[in-house]
């Protein structure tokens, strides 16, 4: 009877090892590709900050000024400006720096 209880226990922790060592083994493939993932869209976000960084440059404002709008664009005080806010159906204007 001992060993009978004995073998029973030593089949059960063999099936339960390879039980949770398939388990752990999933659980790496997932964190595998999620790293990938990962490092994958970090390079993608490196090149988009370059390119933001890139475009929005003062030089290359400049540039697109000079070829898409020529002498359309003015500079405009920003103490000039106001803010306007509908609110239940009135229009309401303040400047733009009073918040």
């Amino acid at each position: 009877m001992k060993r009978a209880v004995i073998l029973m226990f030593i089949v059960f922790l063999i099936f339960l090892t390879s039980f949770i060592k398939n388990l752990t083994k999933e659980i790496d493939e997932k964190i595998l590709t999620t790293q990938e993932n990962i490092g994958i869209l970090q390079g993608e976000y490196e090149n988009l900050k370059l390119e933001h960084s890139y475009l929005t440059s003062p030089k290359k404002l400049l540039e697109y000024q000079n070829l898409f709008f020529d002498d359309e664009l003015i500079p405009v005080d920003i103490e000039s400006l106001n803010k306007i806010t509908i609110f239940k159906d009135k229009l309401y204007f303040r400047k733009f720096l009073d918040e």
